[in-house]
C-alpha cells in the first residue's frame, strides 16, 4: 500500500499546524554521549542518545547526508531520541578524513555505518533486534542498501532521500534510481519539500510509485513550501520550511512506533 501526500496552500499550513499539535507527544529525558566503534583500522564516531527510562527502547540508526555531521544534525538526533528511541548517529567522514559536501561516494563508508547496527546491539536499554533506519539526503543512499542488506532493518525513513548511486554517471543519477530500491521489502516514509531542487523531488516521487506498483508498503509525503534541508537549514528558512520539519518528526516517530513498537 502506498499513499502520496500533497499538501499545497493556506489550507495545508493550517493542516499541518493541526498535525503537529494534535500528534505531538510529550518528550522524555534523554541521556547522549559520543562514542566510537571500530571498522576495519578506521575508528568510527558515533553520538548516542537514549531515553533515560529503563527501556529497552526501539533503537533507530540516523545517516548523515553529504554535508557531513554537525551539530543541527546532533539537535535532530536528540528531538528523535525524546520520542522514545535509542538513537546512534554514525559520522561517516571524520574517521575517513572525508571533506565536507564530497562529490564523490567512498563505498568503504557503507561498512562503516553497516557496523553501527552491530554497535547498537551493545547498547543497554536498547532493543535492536529490529532497527529503523533514518537517511538524510545522501544518507538515504545508505539508508536503501541497508534495508536489503541487513534483515533486522525493519524500515525506513527518508528525508529528501538521494536513491541513486552517488558515483554513477550523471544522466544515471539523474534518469534511474539505484537497482536496490526495488528490492526494498520493509515499510518506508519518504519526505521532500517541494521546494527541493526537482530531480530530486521527482525521484522521490518516482521511487514511492515504483514501491508502490511492487505492492510495498510506503508513504510519500511531498511538503508545501518546504526546500532542502527544511529539518535543519539555518539561512532562508521558510514558514513551509518549519512546518515541514515538525510534521516530519510526528510523522517519523509515529511510523517508527508502528513498525518497531514503543509507546
Amino acid at each position: 500500500m502506498a499513499r502520496l501526500l500533497r499538501l499545497g496552500g493556506l489550507a495545508a499550513c493550517a493542516l499541518l499546524t493541526s498535525l503537529v499539535v494534535a500528534g505531538a507527544a510529550p518528550a522524555v529525558e534523554v541521556e547522549s554521549r559520543s562514542v566510537e566503534y571500530r571498522s576495519g583500522d578506521v575508528d568510527v564516531p558515533a553520538f548516542l542518545a537514549v531515553p533515560t527510562g529503563p527501556g529497552p527502547h526501539p533503537s533507530v540508526l540516523f545517516v548523515h547526508g553529504r554535508s557531513g555531521w554537525h551539530d543541527r544534525l546532533q539537535a535532530h538526533v536528540l528531538r528523535l531520541a525524546a520520542q522514545g528511541f535509542a538513537v546512534l548517529a554514525p559520522d561517516y567522514h571524520t574517521g575517513r578524513m572525508i571533506a565536507e559536501n564530497p562529490i564523490e561516494h567512498d563505498p568503504a563508508t557503507e561498512k562503516d555505518v553497516e557496523l553501527g547496527l552491530d554497535f547498537l546491539k551493545t547498547v543497554p536499554r536498547a532493543r535492536a533486534d529490529r532497527v529503523g533506519v533514518v537517511g538524510i539526503s545522501r544518507g538515504g543512499y545508505h539508508m536503501a542498501l541497508l534495508a536489503v542488506r541487513r534483515p533486522e532493518v525493519a524500515g525506513v525513513v527518508g528525508y529528501y532521500p538521494h536513491l541513486a548511486s552517488p558515483n554513477a554517471p550523471e544522466p544515471v543519477q539523474v534518469y534511474r534510481y539505484m537497482p536496490e530500491v526495488e528490492q526494498i521489502r520493509v515499510p518506508a516514509l519518504l519526505m521532500v519539500g517541494d521546494q527541493d531542487h526537482q530531480l530530486r523531488r521527482e525521484m522521490v516521487v518516482r521511487v514511492g510509485e515504483r514501491l508502490r506498483e511492487l505492492g510495498r508498503q510506503v508513504e510519500v509525503v511531498v511538503y508545501p513550501g518546504a526546500q532542502r534541508a527544511f529539518d535543519f537549514r539555518r539561512n532562508g528558512r521558510t514558514l513551509g520550511d518549519n512546518l515541514a520539519r515538525d510534521d516530519a518528526l510526528r510523522r517519523t516517530a509515529a511510523f517508527l512506533h508502528r513498525i518497531l513498537g514503543g509507546r
